[in-house]
Formats: C-alpha cells, sequence, structure tokens
C-alpha cells in the first residue's frame, strides 16, 4: 500500500468513529463490556476456588501444570464467556456489535497467548506463538484478515505438480508448531504412564516409550505436510535414493539403532543391570536409541553404543539375579589350626552387612603354598550395583582384625640366603 492509500484508509476510521459515536449502540456496547467484566470479577472467585480444590487431586505432572494455568486464566475466560453470549444476543435482535466483537476478539488473543506461554517451557515458541495470535488479531480487528489471506495465497510457486504458496507455509508453520507441542505433552505423558506400570519389565517400558514416541512424532509429521496442502506421496519418489544414503552414509547410526531395539526385544541387557564391557563396569543408568549410559563407582558416566553391546563380550552380573558370589584368598601360616581357622573366617565374613547370609560364606582349603596355607573364602552379596571392591575390603579388613585377636599369622614370603666359604687350599688348587 501507498503512503496516499494509507492515510485514506486511517480517514475512513477515523469518520467512522467520528459518526458512531453519536450513536446509543455504542455506548451500550461499551456499557455492556463493562457490565461483563464486573461479572466475570464476581464469578472468578467461585471458578478459582474449585479450581484450586482439583491442583491437589492429581499427580500427573501435566495436569499438574495446567490446573494452575486455569485457575490464573479463570478470569479472561469468564470474561470472554459473558461477552459472547451478549453479542449472540445483540445480533440476535439485529443491533450493531462491533465493540463487542473488538472485545471478543482480544480477549480470545488473550485467553489462547496465557494458555500457551505458560504450557511451554521454551520461551522463544511463546513468544512466537503470541506475536502470531496478536497479528492475526490486529487484522481480524481492522478487517485485514480476508484481504491478508488473499495476498499471502496469491504468493506461490511451483513444486514439481504441487502448488506451495506462502499462506500454505504459513499455516504449515502454526500447524507445525501447535501440533509438535501437543505430540511432545502426550509423548511425556505415555512414557510417565508406562515407567509407572509394574506389569512391564524395564526393558519392554522402554521399547514402548520409544515407539510411542516415534510413532506421535511421525503421526505429527503427516499432520504438517497435509495441512500444508504437500501430497505426501511425493515423498515416494526420494525413497530409494533415502535407502541408499542410509545404506552407505549411516550405516553405524541405523547399526546402532537396530542393536538398541534386539536389546530391548531380547532383554539381555535393561536399565539397572550390572554390566561389565572392557575396562568398564558400571550400572545400566538408560537405554537410548543409539546408545546405553554406563554409570560407574566413581560417578563417570559412558556412552556405550549398541552395537558394541551385541558384538562383545558382555559380562551382566544380575542377568537373571542380583546375587552374586565374590572370592578373596586368603594365605595362613603353616602351624595354624586350619579347621578353628575356616570356622572364624566363616564366622567373621558374615558379620559384614550385605554379605548374605543364606548362602553362608564358605572357606576352603586351596593348596599348599611355598610360604603359607592357601584359603579361599567364597561370600554371596545381592547388590552389586553398589560395589565388589568396596565389600571385598570391608570382609578382608574384618577377618585381619579376628586373626590378629585369635593370634592367627598371617605369613609373608621368606628366603634363605646359604654363604659357603671357599677355604685357602681348595682356591689354591683352583687357580
Amino acid at each position: 500500500m501507498t503512503e496516499a492509500e494509507i492515510l485514506d484508509f486511517l480517514q475512513k476510521i477515523w469518520v467512522e468513529i467520528s459518526q458512531n459515536a453519536q450513536k446509543i449502540e455504542i455506548y451500550v456496547q461499551i456499557l455492556a463490556v463493562i457490565l461483563g467484566y464486573g461479572l466475570a470479577r464476581v464469578v472468578q472467585f467461585r471458578i478459582k476456588s474449585a479450581l484450586s480444590g482439583l491442583e491437589d487431586k492429581f499427580t500427573y505432572p501435566l495436569i499438574a501444570r495446567t490446573v494452575p494455568v486455569l485457575v490464573s486464566v479463570s478470569l479472561p475466560a469468564t470474561w470472554l464467556a459473558i461477552q459472547f453470549a451478549v453479542l449472540a444476543i445483540i445480533r440476535g435482535l439485529g443491533h450493531p456489535s462491533y465493540i463487542l466483537s473488538i472485545t471478543c476478539s482480544l480477549l480470545s488473543a488473550w485467553v489462547i497467548i496465557h494458555i500457551f506461554t505458560r504450557l511451554m517451557q521454551n520461551s522463544a515458541w511463546a513468544r512466537l506463538v503470541a506475536l502470531c495470535v496478536w497479528s492475526i488479531t490486529a487484522l481480524n480487528i481492522l478487517g485485514l484478515l480476508s484481504p491478508t489471506l488473499a495476498f499471502l495465497d496469491s504468493l506461490a510457486f511451483t513444486f514439481g505438480e504441487t502448488e506451495i504458496s506462502m499462506l500454505k507455509i504459513a499455516k504449515g508453520i502454526v500447524a507445525a508448531i501447535i501440533v509438535f507441542w501437543i505430540t511432545l505433552g502426550l509423548s511425556k505423558f505415555a512414557e510417565g504412564r508406562i515407567q509407572k506400570s509394574k506389569a512391564l519389565t524395564p526393558s519392554v517400558q522402554v521399547l514402548l516409550a520409544k515407539l510411542v514416541r516415534v510413532g506421535l512424532i511421525a503421526a505429527a509429521i503427516l499432520i504438517v505436510l497435509s495441512n500444508s496442502g504437500i501430497n505426501i506421496t511425493a515423498f515416494a519418489v526420494f525413497s530409494g535414493a533415502l535407502g541408499v544414503g542410509i545404506g552407505f552414509g549411516l550405516q553405524k547410526v541405523v547399526s546402532n539403532l537396530i542393536s538398541g531395539v534386539i536389546l530391548l526385544l531380547d532383554r539381555s541387557i535393561k536399565p539397572g543391570d550390572v554390566i561389565e564391557v572392557g575396562q568398564t563396569y558400571g550400572r545400566v543408568h538408560s537405554m537410548g536409541a543409539r546408545y546405553a549410559s554406563v554409570i560407574t563407582r566413581d560417578a563417570t558416566e559412558y556412552l556405550i553404543p549398541n552395537e558394541d553391546l551385541i558384538t562383545q563380550h558382555v559380562v551382566n552380573w544380575s542377568y537373571t539375579s542380583h546375587n552374586i558370589r565374590l572370592k578373596c584368598p586368603i594365605g595362613v601360616s603353616y602351624n595354624s589350626d586350619i579347621p578353628a581357622v575356616i570356622k572364624l573366617t566363616e564366622e567373621t565374613a558374615v558379620t559384614i552387612p550385605r554379605v548374605l547370609s543364606n548362602p553362608a560364606p564358605r572357606c576352603l582349603m586351596r593348596g599348599f603354598g611355598d610360604s603359607s596355607i592357601d584359603l579361599e573364602l567364597r561370600f554371596w552379596i545381592t547388590d552389586p550395583e553398589n560395589g565388589c571392591a568396596n565389600v571385598t575390603s570391608e570382609v578382608l579388613v574384618a577377618i585381619w582384625k579376628a586373626y590378629k585377636e585369635a593370634g592367627v599369622e598371617i605369613p609373608f614370603p621368606q628366603r634363605d640366603v646359604r654363604v659357603e666359604m671357599i677355604s685357602s687350599d681348595q682356591s689354591s688348587t683352583e687357580n
């Protein structure tokens, strides 16, 4: 629009306002807006108290976050409902309703923006939604929404057999924001419900959560593309090239994805298991699409690719049971009473809190060493995720104290050195 057209448009608006200001209907509508606000303030307190009572009854995070939003938006929502009712009555009687229409448009924008900005955690997306809603509202009030939509629809280009316009792109962006926001919220809600289900194993929970997330995202993409006016069947042309690209360029990625699905299906490794892969020993914290997170005893988190968990040698300390047996080699003096030492060792080991009494610790004689009689203590624990070396250390320290109090000697290697003196006669003969 040129400067002259803009001035002419503003002048027409001013003339219309001046003419309408002299009509009684304008003041009636303004009075209806003021009375509607007063009535909304009165009704708001009852609605607010009712919603506040529901806040403590729901434990789901999404619902728990929604109730405070409804409480905060109760005033404009109630005001909007009252104004819509008044607007319907006035239009039914055939009277002008321009002021009421503007009020309803502004209140609708207020409610929508308030709800989205409170529920959206990303402030950038919230600001974008607010900008879009206020822009549409302003264009609608000024009567420029239809011309603007027609103008955007005229800005089009052809991609193959599909015609894409700026209006379709704008609709696609708005639809993508709303659909993906709803999709991610539903995905988090579904994952929370699946993780709370005690009837499912941890691996099945992870698998179902990932399938739900992938399915919702795929559905969201299809909804956005179809809403943008893009023919989805056109993407079938690129399926062959995409398959070749995946086969060559994304070999490792696809391998890790498939390996992750296999691990979740056969349940060989699941969250909470204690595993050992190469030099890494720790507890499986989580299983992702490409890797498994393993946290060691020193709080170091290793991201192990799923492919390595299938192709490499993996020790799962808690595959069928969390009970594992540990071994401690012990050496005592040849002067010791071996049956009494064996009994003392077993009784001392069972005093450690983490050592199980059933199966009971067993101490066996393994052989006759160079400097000691070799014993081996075998005991069971049920919590390998809390570490194995630390409980072994506790057992050995307790045994050392018990041996010291009982007078049992723990020998150390000894060597005898013999020095032979050579006589002078023998030395001269050899020379």
